[in-house]
């Protein structure tokens, strides 16, 4: 587990310049045109939730003065993780291989970025710097209210624009595609990946539970237990 403070810094900074990175080529920097619709991808928002909340770590860890774990908004924290982890699988099992999808675009900056770096390093800070055995049961259904949001904000935006299929990116992902899946198809898409998404939140939990408790929780006890003998 990591403790130190200095280490986090560290850790905390590199983490939000890379997301600075990712996030300007998100919004089509690179491609020297800036992209309208990047807030319609959940890969995006994901991302920026992580950062946003590493960020928050950062100034908390830069305002503390001991080492110690890192305490920001732990359910937060535990709902993020499962939602990165979410674009990490969904990505790399589902899409990254579509027919309709150039490979090179999987190994652009900003692919790699926000597909497999920055995910991986938000899990690794959480299962590092956190404290664990603090995770209730509860949780990963609090989880699934980012991803079932999206949802509902993909059809309000398509809704709004009279499912246009001219729209550009109307329906950012094939498994929400209501026109080439129908509503039942859809719907079994949605219901496979919450239950895959629920399931692997409790596996999540278990690890919480398995992971090694903050060393300091036990040493009030200890020091007591020194003094009596």
């Amino acid at each position: 587990m990591i403790r130190s403070r200095t280490a986090q810094l560290i850790f905390q900074t590199f983490y939000v310049a890379l997301g600075a990175v990712g996030v300007l080529g998100s919004i089509g920097l690179y491609d020297a045109e800036f992209d309208a619709d990047f807030f319609v991808y959940f890969t995006n928002l994901s991302n920026y939730l992580c950062i946003t909340v590493v960020l928050c770590e950062l100034v908390r860890t830069a305002r503390r003065r001991d080492d110690g774990p890192v305490d920001f908004a732990p359910q937060l924290k535990f709902v993020s993780v499962i939602a990165i982890l979410l674009t990490f699988f969904v990505f790399n099992l589902l899409l990254a291989g579509q027919p309709d999808r150039d490979p090179a675009q999987n190994f652009q900056v900003t692919s790699l970025l926000f597909h497999v770096a920055l995910p991986l390093m938000f899990t690794f800070d959480w299962l590092l710097c956190y404290e664990h055995r603090r995770v209730r049961w509860t949780w990963p259904f609090a989880a699934t209210i980012f991803p079932l949001c999206y949802v509902g904000f993909v059809y309000i935006r398509a809704w709004l624009c009279h499912f246009d299929p001219d729209t550009p990116l109307l329906y950012p992902y094939f498994f929400l595609d209501a026109a080439q899946l129908g509503v039942g198809g859809v719907l079994r898409w949605i219901g496979v990946l919450l239950i895959a998404f629920i399931a692997f939140g409790y596996l999540m939990v278990g690890l919480d539970r398995v992971l090694p408790a903050d060393d300091r929780a036990g040493a009030p006890a200890r020091e007591v237990a020194t003094e009596l003998d």
